[in-house]
Order: C-alpha cells, then sequence, then structure tokens
C-alpha cells in the first residue's frame, strides 16, 4: 500500500507469454509468493507501463524488449482469496488494472533504446539486472519519456487484446 505520496508510475515486467496473457485477459496482477514487499510498493491509482522481455514470446533472439500499453491499478494490492497458478507457480497477492492501450504485437518502445536517457539505470552497461524482478518503480522523469514515446503507438483495449493471441510466434 502507497503513502500518502502522488501516484506513481512501475514498469510491470512480463517475461513469458502465459502470465502476459493472464494479465492481459483479466486486467490484473498477481505477484508470487515471496515478492511481498515489492508488490506493496503498487497503489491504488498508480499507472503502470506494460514491459514484455526478449524471451515473452519465446524467441529471444528476434524479439526485442518492449514497452507496449499502458494502465492504471484500480485496486490496493492484497492477499487473493485463492492464489493463481500459471505454469506451476503460485501468485499469492494481486490487484486490478485498467489497460488504456495497448501497441499492436511486436510494436512497442524498445527500452533498450532508451536507457542511456533514463535516471532508474545509472550504469547503462548492466541496465537488464534490474529488470529481474515483477516491477520497477520509475522516476517521474522517466515515466514522463516513455509514456511520451509510448502514446503515438497506442490503441484501445479492445481493439488490440486480440492481436496477443498468446501463443509463442
Amino acid at each position: 500500500m502507497t503513502t500518502t505520496d502522488a501516484s506513481a508510475t512501475h514498469l510491470l515486467i512480463l517475461n513469458d507469454h502465459e502470465p502476459l496473457a493472464w494479465v492481459l485477459e483479466n486486467q490484473r496482477m498477481a505477484f508470487p509468493a515471496g515478492r511481498t514487499q515489492q508488490s506493496l510498493s503498487l497503489g491504488k491509482g498508480d499507472e503502470i507501463l506494460l514491459y514484455t522481455t526478449r524471451g515473452c514470446f519465446g524467441n529471444p533472439t528476434r524479439d526485442l524488449g518492449r514497452v507496449i500499453g499502458l494502465a492504471t491499478i484500480t485496486s490496493e494490492v492484497r492477499t487473493l482469496d485463492s492464489p493463481v497458478l500459471i505454469q506451476a507457480r503460485r501468485f499469492t497477492e494481486g490487484c486490478r488494472l485498467r489497460v488504456h492501450g495497448l501497441t499492436p504485437f511486436r510494436e512497442g518502445v524498445v527500452l533498450r533504446d532508451l536507457v542511456p536517457d533514463l535516471q532508474v539505470f545509472p550504469d547503462s552497461k548492466h541496465w537488464s539486472f534490474r529488470m529481474r524482478r515483477a516491477s520497477l518503480r520509475l522516476p517521474e522523469a522517466d515515466a514522463t519519456l516513455i509514456k511520451r514515446e509510448l502514446q503515438p503507438l497506442l490503441k484501445p483495449y479492445d481493439a488490440m487484446v486480440g492481436d496477443y493471441s498468446f501463443k509463442r510466434r
């Protein structure tokens, strides 16, 4: 739960197509057991930038890590009544999202292109190390830059969610 701070913006890091499918289909986020501290940094009203890693669709030599969507957290993070099971992993906490828009499949903001300009990655040579988590809170200037690049690519959620067939392509 957040304090009285203004809303924040976070990268929601998705490294496989099945969790991505669940997030997009359910407009919810779930966190694995053991990530309680990290999940509590998210709060109702915070913005989420959906990020798919190079390996998300099963072909890291072809795909790039991209910011593909914009959402808002619409509920507090809480312990789920029933854990969500995805790929034999238990996700015990979660929150609701409202996905505002998505980019067309295999399009989006290539994050590595912006790394030299982002404060959240002070060591641009080893930036991907900071991405080994479920979410990453962004400084305001970083969020503004990424959203400025993302906005022209976004299409309405309802029009784009079907393009994410959730199969390895």
